[in-house]
């Protein structure tokens, strides 16, 4: 399978060059440029490496959600820094390499040839679905912090944030996995640990959620029972095909 790549950039004579060097190194891009929509994408799918701009607005949370995903899907992340960006800060920030703007040619193809060892295809062969989910979290007047839904129950959610979340109760904002059905109420942080993982408890959704949030619960449950009840009798069958001496 290929291997893929993110780019969350507006220079057009930057995105010029690292496309020909994607395209020199047999990486597919994709681009974006905007946080809420970079986050939405590596949580829906899978990308061999990042490239984000640490000037644009946003890149620093991307990175970080970056970081979080699943070892088997998770990026080779490319931090593009000016001479006023703290390098330290974007290593710690989830950067494996950096790409100093202006970029040059020479520079940008070897440190894509360095990260690319370490990148990993999508070596799904089904079309990309749904796999993960974002939620929004609202503290008070700051801008909404992103979080990975880990898993979905009626009564609320697990999730896994880019940064340690407080005991509060809070808006909220999700996409149940697989659908369109957006998901807005409150909820309340009932637990929360220095890594960023927190469980949350929904004390408010509208009767139009809760309905999509319990069809959709239903339906992947009777998935979990028919996958279940078909174990037994495709090893019955093999026993069948293949009887003991």
């Amino acid at each position: 399978m290929k291997l893929n790549a993110l780019l969350m950039c507006r220079n057009h004579e930057s995105l010029r060059m690292l496309v020909s060097a994607l395209d020199e190194l047999g990486i597919e891009e994709e681009v974006c440029v905007s946080e809420e929509g970079a986050l939405e994408l590596l949580a829906l799918g899978h990308y061999s490496a990042l490239i984000v701009d640490f000037n644009l607005a946003g890149t620093v949370q991307v990175a970080r959600m970056a970081r979080l995903a699943p070892a088997q899907r998770r990026p080779v992340v490319f931090a593009m820094i000016d001479a006023l960006t703290d390098v330290g800060s974007a290593f710690q920030a989830g950067a494996n390499f950096v790409l100093y703007k202006p970029l040059v040619w020479d520079q940008v193809l070897r440190s894509l040839r360095a990260g690319r060892v370490f990148m990993q295809a999508d070596r799904r062969r089904s079309p990309r679905r749904k796999t993960a989910s974002l939620v929004y979290l609202r503290f008070g007047d700051v801008c909404p912090v992103p979080a990975l839904v880990t898993e979905i129950s009626e009564d609320g959610l697990s999730v896994l944030a880019s940064e340690p979340l407080p005991v509060f109760e809070l808006p909220l904002r999700f996409i149940l996995p697989g659908t369109n059905h957006v998901i807005e109420g409150t909820g309340e942080v009932t637990w929360a640990d220095d890594n960023g993982r927190a469980g949350i408890f929904f004390s408010k959704l509208t009767p139009g959620a809760r309905r999509q949030l319990k069809a959709w619960m239903n339906k992947n449950d009777k998935r979990k029972k028919t996958r279940s009840r078909l174990v037994p009798r495709q090893a019955a069958a093999q026993r069948a095909s293949h009887p003991s001496h």
